[in-house]
């Protein structure tokens, strides 16, 4: 760890945070979405559209997707980052971020997304044929899979040959993410959901049922970061960036060297080390939970728990409420809300823990959360490790 990294533990901070029509919003456009939650973050952090000098954003349907948001919510902004690296983008966002504040390139920097997936005429079925063309896979299109589904079920399939993983095993961790959700109002699904209804539901790819998939939502998020420094004198309790890091190994899944260990295990041990935390020292984790085997191999990779050992970490309730370990507390991607990309969400559910403001499923004394990002079919892979001002002393 570089000591210009170390220098920037704890040197900005999220001051405002906001979502927007999370679950079904007919009507709405991505940006409209976009600009009703990035508009509500920055009122959260009580600052004016007119201080936001720097901007962050991604969109899995248009390239130059920062020059429109730009246009659209009359910005001038002197730090722009547009890098796409599917749902770990937001959370990758942060250093540069960090780094541009530190510098003096701007003062205030906006991350937003927005997505109508779930309403818009043109949705993620559409967005994936078209894919086929702009992000061609030679080495997996050809074969026709359904991606992104087919990838995580290939991952899952060698977890449970390697390590024994079972079924029942997979099925709890979308059993705990729903316990969760049930205690969030703004989950798009609430109602309760057992063992077997997850292993009963329509199979989508083999072993993954449709209960062990993400979400499709429509919905937005936008969180705003500024300094340390500037954050005392913002309304909100400031939470703190104190690490950081994004890794990438492969953008096919038939490229990764070994289908059960991800890239999370370099961005969350090189994220714990600028932080000077270890997993131990976590309050509350938000992983992406695009399915069920997501959040089994990123405690592994994170260092939760032992390769191999993921699912037996997360059996019988472990990590739903009242567990050993607070996992996905807003319900996830597989209960709250999926709007193409969640990376967002997890950020934005972790800064609301580290506020106290999540009512029934606020975790008690939480002043460190894990907040982690997952892009692709486990190709990108950004972790990010927040604090209250006690964690950061």
């Amino acid at each position: 760890m570089s000591a210009g990294l170390k220098a920037l533990r704890g040197s900005a901070a999220i001051s405002g945070v906001a979502t927007f029509g999370c679950g079904e919003t007919p009507g709405f456009t991505d940006m409209e979405l976009l600009a009703h939650a990035a508009r509500a973050a920055v009122a959260d952090a009580g600052l004016d559209m007119r201080d936001i000098d720097g901007l962050c954003t991604a969109s899995a349907s248009a390239a130059m997707w920062a020059l429109p948001v730009v246009e659209y919510l009359g910005l001038d902004p002197r730090y722009i980052d547009g890098t796409m690296l599917g749902g770990s983008s937001f959370i990758a966002h942060l250093l540069p971020a960090m780094q541009a504040i530190r510098c003096g390139q701007c003062s205030a920097v906006l991350v937003c997304y927005g997505s109508a997936q779930r309403s818009a005429a043109f949705g993620r079925r559409e967005i994936v044929a078209a894919r086929r063309f702009l992000d061609p896979q030679p080495y997996e299109h050809p074969y026709e899979p359904m991606l992104p589904v087919s990838a995580y079920a290939l991952a899952a399939s060698r977890h449970m040959h390697e390590f024994g993983t079972t079924r029942e095993q997979l099925a709890d961790v979308a059993v705990a993410a729903r316990a969760w959700a049930a205690l969030n109002p703004e989950a798009f699904m609430r109602e309760p959901l057992t063992r077997g209804e997850v292993l009963g539901a329509r199979m989508v790819s083999d072993p993954l049922t449709v209960r062990d998939c993400c979400l499709v939502t429509d919905g937005a998020g936008a969180c705003v970061l500024v300094s340390a420094e500037r954050a005392r004198d913002l309304p909100k309790q400031p939470v703190y960036v104190l690490g950081n890091a994004t890794a990438v190994w492969n953008r096919q899944i038939s490229s990764m060297a070994d289908l059960t260990v991800t890239a999370a295990s370099q961005s969350g041990r090189e994220a714990f080390a600028m932080a000077g935390l270890a997993p131990k020292d976590m309050d509350v984790v938000q992983l992406y939970d695009a399915f069920t085997i997501n959040t089994l191999l990123f405690l592994e990779d994170l260092g939760f728990c032992p390769k191999g050992e993921g699912g037996r970490f997360v059996a019988d309730g472990a990590i739903a409420p009242g567990g050993r370990l607070a996992v996905n507390t807003n319900g996830g991607g597989l209960s709250c809300v999926h709007p193409g990309m969640y990376g967002i969400f997890a950020l934005i559910e972790a800064v609301r823990q580290l506020r106290g403001e999540c009512g029934e499923r606020q975790v008690k004394n939480a002043h460190t959360a894990l907040a982690h990002g997952n892009g692709g079919t486990l190709s990108s892979q950004a972790t990010a490790i927040l604090g209250t001002a006690e964690a950061l002393r």
